[in-house]
């Protein structure tokens, strides 16, 4: 199991570097490649000559690819000092960048935003979990069922429906029609539990839907054909109770897949929900990243890019550590 763990470790480090390298090389190198010069992207067109000349030493974008690539990465468990001459500004660890059109360092912008998309994240996985894993194995044992038949369309309209049309539906119905609800403009972690708890109720709610309704869908496709194995039959000939048979045996068996896009869902989550930040306007890490794409924010667009490129990262991987907690399969091989 150690072996395993150091292995996937090492693939993680790996893929990370390498995702370090493509979206160094994209967002720096491909508008260089296209004729455009970065400089003017951080000062704008009006910036005179010297001024540019100024940023692109500052910024060490006359250095070779592979050097600008070493600061970029050292930067980030060391620190770094941005430099011409007596001009310095300093980006302390972790440094994943300056934004010289916001004048903060990158990793100042992700925290910022980094505790509403956790709470976001949070809330609507436990929901949507919980939800589409009952209703799944509810449909499955129920098979055929009104019940079945009315929890297999709901799902279906919740996969087919976009999370912005759901969501301003929503905000047009419990915020603005009925005023059940109530949203902060701006959340920050000054603000009370209640506070977050009114704000992000819906979002929860509306993101919930969607992906409880895949969910609900994979976990019934997957107890239909996990109930038809011979151990299920075995477990019950010898006279195991039918609630453990499916909590303990059916169950444990059907979560592999469900562990699988899990993971790959809390990745993506955890690294911005773009359209659902957007649509509640919460200053999540999505919302971050849609005005550093407006703004032209290069180092910003960067920095989400990585960091949510190292979520996926770690969720595979506590994943790929739960196989083997729930199937001793995993173990043995």
């Amino acid at each position: 199991m150690l072996a395993y763990l150091i292995r996937r470790l090492f693939a993680v480090v790996i893929m990370v570097l390498v995702v370090l390298l493509a979206t160094f090389t994209i967002f720096f190198m491909l508008p260089k490649w296209a004729g455009q010069d970065v400089a003017v992207l951080f000062a704008g067109k009006a910036t005179g000559a010297e001024q540019l000349q100024g940023i692109r030493i500052k910024l060490g974008l006359d250095d070779p690819l592979l050097v600008q690539f070493w600061d970029f990465v050292k930067g980030i468990p060391m620190g770094r000092d941005y430099a011409n001459g007596d001009d310095v500004t300093h980006c302390a660890a972790p440094c994943f960048g300056y934004s010289f059109r916001t004048e903060v360092p990158v990793w100042t912008t992700l925290k910022d935003a980094l505790p509403v998309t956790g709470a976001l994240a949070a809330g609507a996985c436990v929901l949507w979990l919980l939800g589409g894993v009952a209703t799944g194995v509810v449909s499955a044992l129920r098979r055929g069922s009104i019940w079945d038949r009315a929890a297999m369309t709901t799902a279906l309209a919740g996969v087919s429906l976009p999370i912005f049309f759901t969501g301003m539906v929503a905000m047009g119905l419990f915020v603005h029609n009925f005023g059940w609800v109530h949203i902060a403009d701006n959340l920050s972690t000054d603000d009370s539990i209640g506070a977050w708890f009114q704000t992000l109720i819906l979002p929860w709610i509306v993101l919930a839907f969607l992906n409880a309704a895949m969910y609900a869908r994979l976990t019934r496709a997957t107890m239909l054909e996990v109930l038809g194995e011979d151990y299920i039959r075995t477990a019950r000939s010898k006279g195991l109770g039918e609630g453990t048979v499916i909590t303990r045996h059916a169950l444990r068996s059907a979560m592999t897949p469900i562990l699988t896009v899990f993971g790959l869902d809390i990745g993506v989550l955890l690294g911005g929900a773009v359209l659902t930040e957007s649509t509640f306007n919460l200053p999540g890490l999505g919302l971050a990243a849609v005005q550093a794409i407006s703004n032209k924010d290069l180092p910003v667009i960067l920095g989400v890019t990585l960091f949510a490129a190292l979520a996926i990262a770690v969720a595979n991987l506590v994943v790929d550590i739960m196989y083997a907690v729930i199937d001793p399969r995993v173990r043995l091989g």
